[in-house]
């Protein structure tokens, strides 16, 4: 197969629309749904990030997409009770593979939802199972289980998106996008990320534990597909923050950072304890924990998520949520560009960050290195740039 027609573009007027190779076959199958224009962007981009994770780490690897960037990515690691719970997976067995989504999922619980997976193994029971629970658009794998093909065509009403993606598929070295009818062409970022590209080390502090370099590989992989600028946050073998697609590389940072402290305040005893009414489903109650976590909460809204709870509970004070965050050891933090300014760091310092990686070749690599000092932070260069557009 050469081509497939889809419904529309990125919006119901963009007319007609379609998904072909210039040469060969298509290395996508579609198992089961009619995928869209978006589907398929989220799904090839997806998939080539969980391949990378799993050649570099050898783990299995999972990513959960939405609008052409991850909202996370992980390799298989067992949860913890304390994650287990605060995924609302605490009640599933969960094969490698499934922990790894699980993790995928849980790094940014609100933008997940509605998702595009991409797993770099067959998907098994296990993780079916997890997927039926959640809201999904669709998922790309290279192979299924039968069982757990059954359970995913359940999903939106027999409608959930399957694509088989063939393993062995290398695309051609040069690419092309059209803008405005003209053609831009390039070689494919065919960059290899590994242990090796953390080896030029150039602060004070140069203990790069074997932790640090797996969640190092997470984030800078992950970032070679986010929309740029991007910041990515790592720990525990799992993306907790992404900042993606903003004009500043502070703003990157403090998006990132933000969502990594609620991925960690999401773990807080106050917060594994909060006692929600009968029958509220897992988004909602993803939502209320969001709203738990803000400071500036509307007189409108604390209304309404008062609502939810079988007794409301006292928020978490500002003091309570800066030590929780400091007790987290080691958290990675890549950059896609180089740091411009030592604010990046500064702000990282408040997520407890340890361990930095950046391409350097800033006129104040010095200020940002001394930055880094200061805090007993670990930072390489890797001299490899990972925009994408």
């Amino acid at each position: 197969m050469q081509e497939v027609s889809i419904k529309y573009g990125c919006n119901p007027h963009q007319k007609p629309a379609r998904l072909y190779m210039k040469k060969g076959e298509l290395p996508v199958t579609i198992l089961n749904g009619a995928p869209s224009y978006i589907n398929f962007a989220d799904a090839l981009n997806a998939w080539q990030l969980v391949k990378e994770l799993k050649a570099a780490t050898g783990l299995p690897a999972a990513t959960s997409f939405k609008h052409v960037s991850p909202a996370g990515a992980a390799v298989a690691n067992p949860l913890s009770d304390t994650l287990k719970k605060a995924y609302h997976v605490e009640n599933l067995v969960l094969s490698p593979v499934a922990s790894a989504y699980a993790r995928a999922r849980g790094a940014d619980r609100m933008s997940s939802f509605g998702d595009f997976v991409a797993i770099s193994d067959k998907v098994d029971v296990s993780t079916a199972k997890l997927l039926s629970k959640e809201v999904s658009d669709g998922i790309i794998a290279p192979g299924y289980e039968e069982e757990a093909m059954e359970i995913l065509k359940k999903k939106k009403r027999g409608n959930y998106v399957i694509l088989k993606m063939d393993p062995g598929y290398f695309p051609e070295e040069l690419e092309s996008k059209d803008i405005y009818g003209i053609t831009l062409e390039q070689l494919r970022n065919n960059a290899v990320i590994s242990k090796e590209t953390f080896k030029q080390i150039v602060t004070e502090c140069k203990d790069f534990t074997p932790e640090a370099i797996r969640d190092l590989l997470i984030a800078t992989i992950t970032l070679k597909y986010t929309q740029s600028n991007s910041i990515c946050f790592a720990y525990d073998g799992q993306v907790i923050g992404v900042g993606a697609g903003q004009q500043s590389r502070i703003h990157c940072t403090r998006l990132a950072g933000d969502k990594a402290d609620i991925w960690m305040l999401r773990q807080h005893p106050k917060v594994l304890s909060l006692r929600f009414k009968a029958g509220l489903k897992n988004p909602d109650i993803d939502n209320a924990i969001d709203l738990y976590l803000r400071d500036d909460i509307t007189e409108v809204e604390l209304q309404e998520w008062e609502t939810l709870f079988e007794e409301v509970p006292a928020k978490l004070t500002r003091r309570e949520k800066e030590e929780w965050i400091q007790s987290f050891d080691g958290v990675a933090y890549s950059s896609d560009a180089f740091i411009p300014f030592k604010d990046n760091i500064d702000r990282a310092a408040k997520s407890s960050v340890k361990y930095v990686a950046q391409p350097g070749g800033s006129v104040r690599d010095e200020d940002v290195i001394k930055a880094c000092n200061t805090y007993g932070m670990a930072m390489c260069f890797t001299s490899l740039r990972l925009f994408h557009h």
